[in-house]
């Protein structure tokens, strides 16, 4: 499947959408996406922004524009966007994950745990147990252990998480890796963002997944 062909067929249609409708925020928000998608993150969080200023009560329905800026290396807005999105949605273990992610980038794991902020109940168990992976109470490993019996979904968002979850301590020895070399973080990192990539479905996340890859081996290489 030529996903970007699509992508960018998808982003000439949108294109033209927004020519007939250029007030519309919910046409920016979809074009920021496809944007993303595409891994151009300037683009994509300059139409998030354009969405808000069109109409400012979705703010704390933005949390695309947190991604962007994560990648973005803007960690102090992303967690942010994080923190607002979850006064609508406290229970989405994903938004309290990705503002974790950017704490962790800004102050480190430690004051990231410390600040993991309280979930009331996500219905996926897949990541309920993920939540408890970053919270320190559940092991990488034996998250994988359920691997056989989840939905290809679950499996992509479990190895995505992981890889997020390594990349995070990559600067630091995670307590329940104590012994592990960084460099041994950094590839379990990228072992499971290509895992995740080989769960192939039509999900936003998957198509993080490439962006993720993407971006890190852009960046090792420069």
């Amino acid at each position: 499947m030529n996903n970007n062909y699509e992508l960018e067929k998808e982003l000439i249609r949108q294109n033209k959408k927004l020519r007939i409708y250029p007030f519309d925020a919910r046409n920016y928000i979809h074009r920021g996406m496809t944007y993303f998608k595409l891994g151009r993150m300037v683009e994509s969080l300059r139409d998030y922004n354009k969405a808000e200023e069109l109409n400012p009560q979705l703010t704390p329905y933005l949390w695309q524009r947190g991604l962007s800026y994560y990648y973005l290396g803007k960690y102090a807005q992303g967690a942010r966007q994080f923190e607002i999105d979850l006064s609508v949605n406290s229970q989405d273990v994903e938004e309290t994950i990705w503002h974790f992610l950017c704490i962790a980038q800004l102050e480190g794991i430690k004051e990231a745990q410390q600040c993991l902020l309280p979930v009331k109940y996500d219905p996926r168990p897949v990541m309920r147990k993920i939540y408890q992976v970053f919270a320190g109470h559940y092991s990488p490993e034996n998250l994988l252990l359920s691997e056989k019996t989840n939905t290809l979904r679950d499996n992509l968002y479990t190895h995505l998480y992981l890889g997020l979850f390594y990349e995070a301590y990559r600067g630091e020895i995670p307590m329940l890796e104590v012994g592990k070399t960084i460099a041994s973080n950094i590839e379990k990192s990228r072992f499971h963002i290509n895992e995740a990539i080989k769960c192939e479905i039509d999900d936003y996340m998957w198509y993080l997944a490439k962006v993720h890859q993407r971006l890190r081996q852009t960046k090792v290489e420069s």
